[in-house]
């Protein structure tokens, strides 16, 4: 029987199904068409070629920058029964010696090097030994000038394409926004382009972004609703690292540090610890996670600014992998912004200068909006997020929240800065409106100021909000040098009454318990995980290198009994099975008959996602549907009413079935009342909200309003 990329799928990988464009990425690559894939971290782009490369005749060489990637995808392969190797100055020359002569007698599918290796000549004798029938670049957002991590060597890449013009080509990478796609195309000297672009979205990552107020505090606040799972934490600088590590350790966290400044064998160790699940938390700089397959990252927590967009969402690509939800989490605080622009003028050039404010102020504009979080991230790489409300964000569980007229306060702060002569930042200007009697206000003699005192009626955190999204709106200015305010031209018309100033005060959003998946045997889990732990350590490979945490899910969701059983669950091929099938198939036995527990038959598939992100939408939609009010699935899925109301709207968009009658009995108003906001819907349209809030005098609640569209549309579907 010949071989299909389907059949390789499920005897080498262990997967039923393809993951979206895989299938036909993989086709288009078989019929050596030069290709580019811009896929999501944790998308499945190493399948992309992987497979191919076991159904080319010749060798598959994939150009990797780091030693650490090359080892993890190589380590994984060669537990999946495929010939896989690299070639890199991690190996001692003897090792070096038996790689090249494997290459050279063509018993190898994929060769893994890093581009400078790959453009010696000595490499490209060796390889000219064989038939090349696939280059695959990966990372190539390195080969762009405009991508967030160029590398010169990248570029001298079309050297390689040229000399083996027989070979097929495929770029890969997670972050390439438009103007980064067409430089891969040009550079790379594509015939025709073949560009697989994916969605950008990760759907099982929950995104959270909040001010950075009290930094210590509300990491140990996270930590606490993340206790016994493996994260990331990202800092900015190498002493950062090095001083929460020490601080998260002293406290009895699992954790270690990992940036440049360590000894090459202490950054190895640290990093392998933290792969095999030796320990929890890793405390890094951006030089940890480009190498790192680790599928049960459950959280990545920003502790300090990321430098643009690319690099957050590269980061929190790192979490989740396995398809469980995962939280993100980024303190946002304008002193790190200082810091990065400061750096940011270190640049000598100023294309590069350029370039990277763009770059930051957009990761700005994420941070500050008030929209569903995937909007403005989903349009940075060119892509259009349609749905009102992701139900797996911090904005969209705060709902949409009307604005307030702020401008007595506004016109408060505002006077505060021309008084103190816009020489001081924000956290002086409150510490004057709120009274301190602090020892930088009694210096400067701020305490015989008009404005002294005048702010009480907001707290510290409201005053910090008001005054960013007075930045953003454009009516102050902060210097970039030391962070002083400064009023620009629309500052000077609020300032005097000619315009007015409106803000959202926002709350902190609901909190959302990690849940992984609705139900599995905890106590067969974490025997499965120890003795997943004890193969692992055996054979010197991270534990998912044996099973991913979703296979053990799976395992003690269904407790199989039979081999066959078992070849059927997510990530199990022929030779993990021929491996490891009986020793795990023999702990589920006995496990089973000391409890009494039967087989639970399911569906090749495999587990769905059944985060409260995800499918909770239909579970609420279809119990609205069959007759439960809101009141009562608030306390059956203990959330808002808010979040129970965007869940029928989505439930409503993908075309389910909901009655006009029912969400009418939910509203609380007057025919009258039904019947203008009705008339504003004929005006405005449905998409957005707030024309209609502004049209109605503000005098219907958002969260009414939410459910008289939903009414609206059920009357227009209803005539069509």
């Amino acid at each position: 029987m010949p071989q299909t990329p389907q059949n390789i799928l499920k005897s080498v990988f262990g997967y039923e199904a393809f993951r979206p464009l895989q299938q036909e990425i993989i086709d288009n690559l078989l019929q050596k068409r030069d290709t580019m894939v811009i896929m999501p971290t944790g998308g499945g782009k190493s399948l992309c070629y992987q497979i191919p490369a076991l159904l080319f005749d010749g060798l598959t060489v994939v150009v990797s920058p780091l030693i650490s990637l090359m080892k993890d995808q190589v380590e994984q392969l060669q537990q999946l029964g495929v010939a896989a190797a690299f070639l890199n100055s991690s190996l001692s020359p003897a090792e070096f010696k038996a790689t090249v002569k494997q290459v050279t007698d063509g018993k190898l599918k994929l060769l893994y090097m890093a581009p400078e290796g790959l453009l010696t000549d000595r490499t490209l004798e060796m390889l000219h030994t064989q038939t090349l029938s696939c280059l695959t670049i990966d990372e190539a957002h390195c080969i762009s000038e405009w991508g967030h991590d160029f590398r010169p060597e990248y570029r001298r890449l079309v050297r390689v394409r040229k000399a083996f013009p027989g070979a097929v080509l495929i770029a890969l990478t997670a972050t390439a926004t438009p103007r980064v796609q067409k430089d891969i195309v040009e550079t790379l000297e594509f015939e025709s382009t073949n560009a697989f672009i994916a969605s950008f979205n990760r759907e099982n990552l929950f995104m959270e972004i909040v001010a950075k107020t009290d930094p210590a505090t509300q990491l140990l606040d996270f930590l606490d609703r993340h206790k016994e799972q493996s994260g990331i934490i990202y800092c900015f600088s190498r002493r950062q690292v090095d001083s929460l590590a020490g601080y998260l350790a002293a406290l009895g966290h699992s954790v270690l540090p990992y940036h440049a400044g360590l000894e090459d064998g202490v950054r190895k160790s640290n990093q392998d610890q933290f792969i095999r699940d030796d320990v929890q938390i890793m405390i890094a700089t951006i030089a940890f996670g480009m190498g790192i397959n680790k599928p049960n990252v459950r959280f990545v927590v920003h502790y300090d600014l990321p430098k643009n967009i690319e690099s957050y969402y590269q980061e929190i690509g790192r979490a989740g992998r396995d398809g469980l939800r995962a939280d993100c989490l980024l303190l946002f605080g304008y002193g790190d912004l200082q810091k990065i622009r400061y750096f940011i003028d270190q640049k000598e050039n100023t294309q590069e200068q350029r370039a990277a404010r763009m770059h930051l102020q957009a990761l700005v504009d994420l941070a500050e909006s008030h929209q569903c979080r995937r909007i403005p991230l989903l349009r940075y790489f060119g892509e259009t997020y349609t749905r009102e409300n992701c139900a797996m964000c911090d904005n969209c569980l705060r709902g949409e929240q009307p604005t307030q007229d702020v401008t007595v306060a506004a016109q408060k702060l505002l006077s505060c800065i021309k008084r103190t002569r816009e020489m001081f930042g924000a956290n002086h200007i409150i510490d004057i409106l709120r009274g301190s009697e602090n020892k930088k206000i009694i210096d400067f003699g701020h305490q015989r100021l008009s404005t002294y005192g005048i702010g009480v009626e907001y707290s510290r955190d409201q005053w910090l909000q008001i005054i960013r999204q007075l930045i953003s709106q454009g009516v102050l200015n902060k210097a970039p040098e030391y962070g002083s305010l400064k009023l620009t031209a629309a500052g000077i018309e609020v300032l005097f009454g000619r315009q007015k100033a409106h803000v959202v005060l926002q709350q902190e959003p609901p909190r959302q318990p990690m849940q992984l998946e609705l139900e599995y045997d905890r106590v067969l889990f974490e025997q499965l995980r120890q003795k997943r732990k004890q193969l692992a350590d055996q054979q010197l490979i991270p534990p998912y290198a044996v099973f991913p945490d979703r296979t053990l899910i799976e395992m003690a969701k269904y407790f199989p009994q039979s081999e066959d059983r078992l070849r059927s669950l997510h990530g199990i091929g022929h030779v993990k099975l021929e491996k490891y099938g009986r020793i795990f198939l023999m702990l589920i036995r006995n496990y089973c008959r000391e409890k009494g527990i039967a087989e639970v038959p399911f569906i090749t598939t495999s587990l769905k996602k059944k985060t409260p992100g995800m499918l909770r939408h239909v579970q609420v939609g279809s119990a609205f549907a069959a007759g439960h009010s809101i009141e009562a699935l608030q306390r059956q899925f203990n959330i808002k009413k808010s979040t129970i109301v965007a869940h029928l709207y989505r439930y409503l968009q993908e075309g389910l079935s909901l009655t006009a009658k029912q969400i009418r009995d939910e509203i609380h108003l007057n025919e009258k009342e039904v019947a203008d906001v009705i008339a504003c819907f004929d005006l405005h349209g449905a998409e957005y909200l707030t024309p209609v809030f502004e049209d109605l005098g503000r005098r219907i609640p958002y969260e009414t309003l939410h459910l008289l569209r939903i009414y609206y549309l059920l009357q227009d579907r209803n005539e069509t």
